[in-house]
């Protein structure tokens, strides 16, 4: 199993990270963050296989992901 985090402040709402998760665990929140975008949020956590796919897609180095043992 894996999780990952979002550093809401790093995102700018590319959407990269939803189309690279093929679990379809991360969406683009409706609240804006401190600079006025819609930053990626998780769903499902407890899914997350910790691919990772997602945060080497990011292009802002918002994501970043643990593999748990």
């Amino acid at each position: 199993m894996g999780r990952i985090e979002i550093d809401e402040t790093r995102c700018k709402g590319c959407g990269l990270c939803t189309t690279a998760c093929h679990l379809k665990l991360i969406s683009l929140s409706k609240e804006l963050n401190v600079l006025g975008f819609t930053p990626a949020v998780t769903t499902n956590r407890e899914k997350c296989t910790g691919c990772a796919l997602c945060a080497e897609l990011c292009p802002d180095v918002a994501i970043s992901v643990f593999k748990d043992k």
